[in-house]
């Protein structure tokens, strides 16, 4: 027996020594990755009167939402990232892509199955008198068979020529593609509920701004009033007839109506708050507070070629380029043979336990399957992951570009909007001085009601023109800060290695 055994040990050795000459020489097939160049400009645009900065000025640990100085914009804000369901999609969308490496990881390793079964068998009289004890070589007593049979099989597919380690490469990509489309909803979502707040904020502001104009026509109401009671020819140069006090109370409740009506949008804003941070509109209420009349936060500006670096969608895309840019190579091993290995080793006996030596049956193989005519069938494959690649090379420039339009609009805004808002608001102190002035002329009696009114109707119309303004100059800041990345930075995405840490049998990811 010993001597079998050397015999059979030596009849593997040389297929023993091309397995691991195999496995040791394994390549990976297919293009290493090299990143795409992307249209990058040298300067802005737009970028007129701004001081450049540095990557690291700009909003630290991705909180950019405390350049507002708000402590209720602070409170709502950090909530989104704790239960935005958005955002909670894009997470289990993260773990699924983490989780699809693990699979692949599992195809570099052999199969291993166990089985057991245990059979028994009966013979007539006559059968077992004829010798149904040489069945198997298994002993029958009374005309029964008992037959235990363990056994373990293995399979291993070899991956001699990287087919499994790009399809890993392929799916780590996705998974950090994954986690950049993660940061991006998060910021997004982020930026919703700011561009949400201001707006809010801006129909408190806008309530205030009529209830105001409320106690300016009231005034005005007033003094009509004692016109009309004194008599109509009491200011004998401009007349008051009881025409202009129904028309001054007209005026009154009008703007009482509009400024209800602002409850409308209020309420619809409140509610939106509310869905942003996961939670039904009945649990929220933000309490009433005018839009700040302070300027908007001073917003770091770095060069161009850093929002490569900051902007999670562009992350994403170059890291989708890579995807596919590996699958290219699982579909080159497409070309070159399937490589295997299989073995087993079974008992077969009439005790349950302990298996007996003396009835083992094991086996070792090996087998390679080259396709030599499939119609081309491979060759189409191979070009169709060409294809694809080039195809998100071109979404990822696209998205570059889109990035780079969206900075630009946002600065371009902020500049005109900056000055936009000082002359409106001349204008405004212009109207409210006209307006103070025709109300000393309506108690003289030196003009008539309908100068007063189209004063005052002006004054209101400026003093909403100056609020849209600042309105605007706030939510094209949390543009321009989402457009920025709000403080993102490629190097919070997690690295390859951690994604397949503890497979050192990955080439070069």
């Amino acid at each position: 027996m010993p001597r079998a055994r050397s015999l059979r040990a030596q009849a593997w050795l040389p297929f023993a020594a091309l397995i691991s000459a195999l496995a040791l020489g394994a390549c990976t097939v297919g293009p290493d990755y090299h990143a795409e160049a992307a249209p990058t400009p040298t300067a802005y645009k737009e970028l007129k009167g701004w001081k450049v900065a540095t990557p690291a000025e700009g909003p630290g640990g991705g909180d950019w939402w405390a350049l507002y100085r708000d402590a209720a914009l602070d409170t709502l804000i950090k909530q989104v990232e704790i239960s935005n369901q958005n955002v909670a999609v894009q997470a289990a969308a993260y773990e699924q892509a983490r989780a699809v490496i693990r699979q692949a990881q599992a195809s570099l390793f052999p199969l291993l199955t166990a089985s057991y079964s245990a059979t028994e068998q009966h013979f007539g009289s006559a059968r077992a008198a004829g010798g149904a004890s040489s069945v198997s070589g298994v002993v029958s007593r009374s005309g029964y068979v008992q037959t235990y049979n363990p056994a373990l099989n293995g399979t291993w597919d070899l991956d001699i020529w990287g087919k499994v380690r790009r399809q890993i490469e392929s799916n780590t990509s996705a998974a950090q593609a994954s986690a950049a489309d993660l940061a991006y909803v998060k910021l997004s979502q982020q930026a919703l509920l700011a561009t949400a707040y201001f707006n809010l904020r801006t129909a408190d502001a806008l309530r205030d701004l009529l209830d105001r104009t409320v106690a300016i026509y009231r005034e005005s109401q007033r003094i009509t009033q004692d016109k009309v009671n004194a008599g109509c020819c009491v200011a004998p140069l401009q007349p008051v007839s009881p025409a202009d006090l129904a028309l001054a109370k007209a005026l009154v409740e009008t703007t009482q109506a509009q400024a209800i009506n602002v409850g409308v949008q209020r309420a619809q804003y409140e509610h939106a708050i509310a869905m942003l941070i996961g939670r039904p509109p009945a649990e929220l209420t933000v309490a009433h507070r005018s839009l700040g009349r302070g300027p908007i936060p001073n917003i770091p500006v770095a060069v161009p070629s850093s929002l490569l670096e900051r902007r999670p969608d562009i992350a994403q895309a170059e890291r989708t380029m890579q995807q596919y840019n590996a699958l290219i190579g699982v579909a080159i091993a497409g070309y070159f043979p399937d490589i295997s290995l299989s073995g087993s080793l079974e008992w077969i006996g009439n005790h349950p336990l302990p298996f007996n030596v003396a009835s083992e049956i094991w086996s070792l193989g090996a087998s390679g399957t080259q396709i030599l005519f499939n119609g081309g069938l491979t060759g189409a494959q191979v070009d169709q992951a060409r294809a694809q690649y080039w195809q998100f090379v071109a979404t990822y420039r696209q998205t570059v570009l889109t990035a780079f339009q969206g900075v630009e609009d946002q600065l371009a805004a902020i500049r005109i909007l900056t000055r936009q808002l000082v002359v409106v608001h001349k204008a405004v102190v212009d109207a409210r001085d006209a307006v103070r002035i025709y109300q000393d002329q309506y108690r003289a009696g030196t003009v008539d009601f309908t100068t007063v009114i189209t004063g005052e109707a002006q004054l209101l119309v400026d003093e909403e023109a100056e609020l849209t303004v600042r309105q605007n100059l706030f939510l094209a800041s949390v543009n321009l800060i989402e457009d920025l990345g709000g403080g993102w930075d490629t190097n919070l995405l997690p690295k390859q290695n951690e994604l397949v840490k503890g497979f050192s049998l990955l080439p070069r990811l």
